[in-house]
């Protein structure tokens, strides 16, 4: 996986910016986390950003505890979630993804948690080992909850994403989290969503004449 996320770089240095919009690692306990894995994507993502482009990271359901000291040893900037940008013209919302998930109400309770500064903060405070096992466990119950739920409740809820862009003043949303990449049309407007990296890549391409998603063999 690391080695296609450094040919993905390699090959786009040229972009202007890049939108990285959560669950870039499976779990992040820590901007202090010394992982071997942690090391090498700090040593890719700092060469892609040394060489011009922006880089730009927003957290995602797994690495909620990435902060600034990581992207500011990267290069980058923390991106809040949601953010609205100007893609060649059009206000476009950027957002991981998971708040649109209302019907798992399960998971929303335990974000909520995830998201709140004393709760991080005395997770941040236990050791490394201590976040690595709990990391280990938490994954264990997430698989074991998510088998056990319809594929439809860990969608997108098609009302809240009209309502949130009919909120946030868009015609046109891109997120991830769900791993159901497409595009889609709806009451809101056009709506992208990215895919995992898992057996393919994928990518949104945008430019100043169209926008296009793509996969590749991360195994190549």
């Amino acid at each position: 996986m690391t080695r296609a996320l450094a040919s993905f770089l390699r090959a786009h240095g040229h972009c202007e910016h890049l939108y990285i919009l959560g669950d870039l690692f499976e779990a992040w306990l820590g901007d202090d986390d010394d992982a071997p894995l942690a090391a090498e994507v700090v040593a890719m993502l700092a060469e892609f950003t040394a060489a011009g482009a922006s880089l730009w990271i927003m957290q995602g359901n797994r690495d909620f505890l990435l902060a600034t000291a990581f992207c500011e040893r990267v290069g980058a900037r923390l991106l809040a979630d949601p953010t609205i940008i100007d893609l060649y013209g059009e206000p476009t919302l950027l957002m991981h993804g998971d708040s649109l998930c209302t019907a798992d109400t399960d998971y929303q309770a335990f974000r909520v948690t995830a998201r709140n500064p004393g709760w991080q903060a005395e997770l941040l405070g236990r050791s490394l080992d201590e976040r690595r096992m709990l990391a280990s466990q938490m994954r264990g119950m997430s698989a074991a909850a998510t088998g056990n739920k319809a594929e439809d409740i860990m969608d997108v809820s098609t009302d809240e994403v009209a309502r949130v862009m009919t909120e946030q003043g868009v015609r046109q949303l891109i997120h991830g989290h769900t791993h159901r990449p497409g595009r889609h049309e709806g009451p809101g407007g056009v709506r992208w969503v990215l895919g995992d990296w898992d057996q393919q890549g994928w990518v949104l391409s945008a430019n100043n004449e169209d926008i296009t998603l793509y996969s590749f063999d991360i195994y190549q």
